[in-house]
C-alpha cells in the first residue's frame, strides 16, 4: 500500500518513519490531525483523496492511556479525553472510510482494522478501567460495523494486543519493563510492535478475504 501516516504532535518521528517507508518504493505522506476532532479528521481524509487517490484500507491505531488510578480517583476530563480519542476518533475515521470505500457510495470496497486491547476483556482493575472500557467499545464497534458493511465490500476486523513495547505506557506511569510484568505473560516477554503489524497486514490482505468481524489476540497467551 501507499500510506497516509497520521500523527498528532510528534512530527520528527512521523517524518523519520515516512522517509524510512519511502525507501521501499511506496508513496508516503504524513498528515497531522487529532482524531478526536471531526473537522481535522475530515480534512485529513480530503488530503488523502487529493494526494493518494482512492482509499482501500484503514488502520485505526491512534489511542491513549492515562496515569494508573482507581475509578474513585478519576475525573471526568480524563474520561472525556480517553473516549474522545479512543472511541470517537475511531468512529470518525470509520465513518470517513465507509463513505469512500462502500459500494453503496460508489466505492470499490476495502478493509478496516481497529486496534483494541486485551484490556477490553481483563478490565484493567486498579490500573485504568476507563481505558479498558474504551477498548470494550471498540470490540463492539468492530463486530457491529463488520456486519453493517460486509455486503458493501468492506471487511472490518480488530486486533487486540497484549503488553507491547511501545511509548504508550509512558502515559500510564507503569514500568512495563519490570521483570514481574514479563513473568505474568505466558510467553514470558513483552510483544513487539512488528508482531502486531504482521497481524494487521494479514487482516488487510486478500489472504484474510473470508475473515469478517474477528478479534485477533496478539498477546503472548495472555
Amino acid at each position: 500500500w501507499d500510506l497516509a501516516l497520521n500523527y498528532v504532535s510528534d512530527a520528527p518521528a512521523a517524518h523519520a518513519l515516512a522517509d524510512e517507508l519511502r525507501a521501499t518504493g511506496r508513496r508516503v505522506i504524513t498528515v497531522q490531525a487529532d482524531v478526536a476532532d471531526a473537522g481535522q479528521v475530515a480534512d485529513m481524509f480530503e488530503r488523502i483523496d487529493a494526494e493518494l487517490g482512492p482509499l482501500t484500507a484503514l488502520v485505526n491505531n491512534a489511542g491513549i492511556v492515562a496515569p494508573a488510578a482507581r475509578l474513585a480517583a478519576m475525573d471526568i476530563a480524563r474520561w472525556r479525553r480517553l473516549f474522545d480519542v479512543n472511541v470517537i476518533g475511531t468512529l470518525l475515521c470509520c465513518q470517513q472510510a465507509a463513505r469512500r470505500m462502500s459500494t453503496r457510495h460508489g466505492g470499490g470496497g476495502g478493509a478496516i482494522v481497529n486496534l483494541s486491547s486485551r484490556a477490553a476483556e481483563f478490565g484493567s482493575a486498579g490500573i485504568y478501567v476507563d481505558y479498558a472500557a474504551t477498548k470494550g467499545a471498540i470490540d463492539t464497534l468492530t463486530k457491529g460495523l463488520a456486519r453493517e458493511l460486509i455486503a458493501e465490500g468492506i471487511r472490518v476486523n480488530g486486533v487486540r494486543p497484549g503488553i507491547i513495547e511501545t511509548d504508550i505506557h509512558a502515559g500510564s506511569g507503569r514500568d512495563v519493563g519490570a521483570p514481574e510484568i514479563a513473568a505474568s505473560i505466558p510467553i514470558q516477554r513483552l510483544g513487539r510492535a512488528e508482531e502486531v503489524a504482521e497481524a494487521i497486514a494479514w487482516l488487510l490482505s486478500d489472504a484474510a478475504s473470508y475473515t469478517v468481524g474477528a478479534l485477533l489476540d496478539v498477546a503472548g497467551g495472555r
